[in-house]
């Protein structure tokens, strides 16, 4: 990594910012071609003050990054979500600083909950297998109603409910600090999986389309 970032965890200074880090959020997903649960200002805010969220800046002070946690079934389960990096520092190592304090974050204020993330890219994948996350399948999530609802504003939303929630184009990672392996572990079957993961990537993506399609054209 080129340049010593400042990450920390967000409070009141930073929700001015909650605007301008929706707003790559959305960016970024269109560009990639992929789906995100959409978050308001306000919500992004919210996080912030209640000390929920990571943001990072650069040596200069621009604003770099960002990411925050929600807590769901009666604070059993926690998600890592919305992890961004503005494009200027990209490919920089940074999202990989974020996930670690937002995953310290989570450890600290839940540290009996179950954290899981959702995620479309192996990059993010392979971070989290750093961290000790594991892939699992849909069921072992929180089933808390208003997670799911959060989906809502997701451009693969059908698919997800069309799949009765047990598949969507994201990969479910999950971390349990009851029943886990050790990040050396995990870390060391990902690498040995990573060429796996990433044609199974391709596959969701390519047969979940095609479900996709059918059910428009079936609709019409």
């Amino acid at each position: 990594m080129n340049q010593p970032f400042k990450v920390l965890v967000a409070d009141r200074r930073h929700t001015g910012y909650a605007h301008i880090i929706c707003d790559e959020m959305a960016a970024s997903a269109k560009a990639r071609g992929t789906g995100i649960a959409k978050r308001s200002p306000e919500y992004i805010g919210q996080k912030m003050l209640e000390g929920k969220a990571v943001i990072a800046f650069s040596p200069e002070g621009e604003w770099a990054g960002f990411c925050y946690i929600e807590s769901w079934s009666h604070g059993e389960y926690v998600a890592n979500s919305g992890l961004i990096v503005a494009p200027p520092f990209r490919k920089s190592g940074l999202a990989r600083l974020i996930k670690q304090a937002t995953f310290e974050l989570s450890r600290k204020k839940y540290p009996e909950a179950k954290i899981f993330g959702l995620t479309t890219g192996l990059a993010v994948m392979k971070i989290n297998s750093d961290l000790g996350y594991e892939p699992v399948t849909y069921s072992e999530l929180t089933q808390d109603e208003a997670f799911w609802q959060g989906c809502k504003s997701c451009v693969n939303y059908d698919i997800l409910m069309g799949k009765d929630r047990k598949n969507c184009l994201c990969t479910a990672m999950l971390y349990d600090p009851a029943d886990h392996y050790t990040p050396q572990e995990t870390s060391t079957h990902f690498r040995q999986k990573a060429k796996v993961y990433e044609r199974l990537l391709r596959l969701k993506r390519t047969l979940l389309g095609k479900y996709l399609k059918r059910k428009t054209s079936f609709a019409l």
